[in-house]
């Protein structure tokens, strides 16, 4: 099996990183997620110009056409800088939602924009008191006379303070989970937005009776919230592996210019053993990473390759953050330097659609159905 990357993958990696280099560094990206809207409206248009906004979307509807793989290396990009903006909750996954679900005209009316990035869409389908893998949303959709109303909560919403429109989850009278569009600027939308620990921004949002339109025409849209949770557990996984390349990287580099006793810290046996095993777990998440990518560039939409991948990278950034930390010594534990920033977001990331504990007894659980083989 060949796992080299495609010349056209390797050049949309490298020009994601142009771009981020050329406009962050730690101390730029303080200041942009200090203020709002905790992103720069200037670096969401370059990721406009270039197509980055359109990577989910079809040929046909205006987009790019690219698969899971090439998201992954973008999103890849984006750990290894701790860029804020939010591509992945207000582009890449509406703009997937919206055309597996929606119809030919919705689809027409509504991707253009995301393309463009002049109109900024969330997934709102996590609830409060629901724990993953129980998200069955409680929220309610009433059709009243062909007119849709929704009522119920959703929270944490990534990315949802400053959203255009909404994708919303909701039961309907007949039982089933559908999709709704909702304009998030409705008075019957109320909405309660807040920091993450690390470093991006949320909201709780309330509908209390709020209009809304159906996403498609099917009332039963299970399989494509499955996909839109496994597909974000995914991006989760390709931007944690960003993030501890990135972190890693630092811990060598102070490791080659830090002293102590008058000699460099690589010096010191244990310590470079420590980073070993750093780069072993990182190499171990890279692997999982690029196994649920190429799992769902072949068409398999699998809750247990998904949650297998999510485990191991969670696993690994637990361990390359606190490592980190301490081989940097006090240093590492300043909000001035970068090495706690990486640790909290993948803190953040570990903590999204399962810790590590919830996959662990999610796996467990799959095993009862398994047979033992006979040798």
């Amino acid at each position: 099996m060949d796992f080299t990357f495609t010349p056209e993958q390797t050049l949309l990696r490298d020009t994601v990183r142009s771009v981020l280099t050329r406009h962050y560094t730690p101390e730029r990206r303080a200041e942009v997620i200090a203020d709002d809207p905790g992103w720069d409206p200037k670096v969401w248009a370059d990721f406009a110009e270039i197509g980055l906004l359109g990577l989910t979307v079809s040929v046909e509807d205006g987009g790019v056409g690219a698969g899971p793989i090439e998201t992954m290396l973008a999103l890849e990009e984006l750990g290894r800088t701790l860029a804020p903006e939010p591509i992945f909750d207000c582009a890449l996954l509406p703009a997937l939602v919206i055309g597996r679900a929606g119809t030919p005209d919705q689809r027409a009316a509504l991707l253009p924009g995301i393309v463009d990035g002049e109109q900024l869409f969330a997934f709102a389908h996590t609830e409060p008191g629901l724990r993953w893998p129980d998200t069955r949303p409680e929220t309610l959709a009433l059709d009243n006379g062909g007119r849709w109303t929704l009522t119920g909560r959703k929270s944490p919403v990534s990315s949802g303070d400053r959203a255009d429109r909404l994708i919303v989850s909701a039961l309907v009278p007949t039982g089933e989970t559908a999709l709704f569009l909702v304009d998030a600027r409705e008075p019957a939308v109320v909405r309660t937005a807040y920091r993450t620990y690390g470093g991006g921004r949320g909201a709780e949002i309330e509908f209390r009776g709020a209009p809304a339109e159906l996403l498609g025409l099917d009332l039963d849209a299970g399989a494509i919230i499955d996909e839109a949770v496994i597909t974000t557990q995914a991006a989760l996984g390709a931007e944690a592996v960003g993030a501890m390349a990135e972190a890693l990287r630092l811990t060598t580099e102070y490791l080659k210019t830090r002293k102590q006793f008058g000699v460099a810290l690589r010096t010191f046996q244990a310590l470079t053993h420590r980073a070993a095993d750093m780069y072993v777990s990182l190499e171990l998440a890279r692997s999982m990473s690029l196994f649920a990518a190429m799992s769902l560039a072949d068409g398999v939409v699998d809750a247990t390759v998904a949650s297998r991948a999510k485990r191991r990278i969670d696993l690994s950034g637990k361990h390359i953050g606190q490592e980190a930390i301490q081989l940097h010594g006090g240093i590492g534990m300043t909000a001035e330097y970068p090495v706690g920033h990486y640790t909290a977001r993948l803190t953040t990331i570990e903590h999204t659609l399962g810790d590590t504990n919830d996959h662990l007894r999610y796996l467990s659980g799959a095993l009862g159905g398994l047979q033992e083989a006979e040798i």
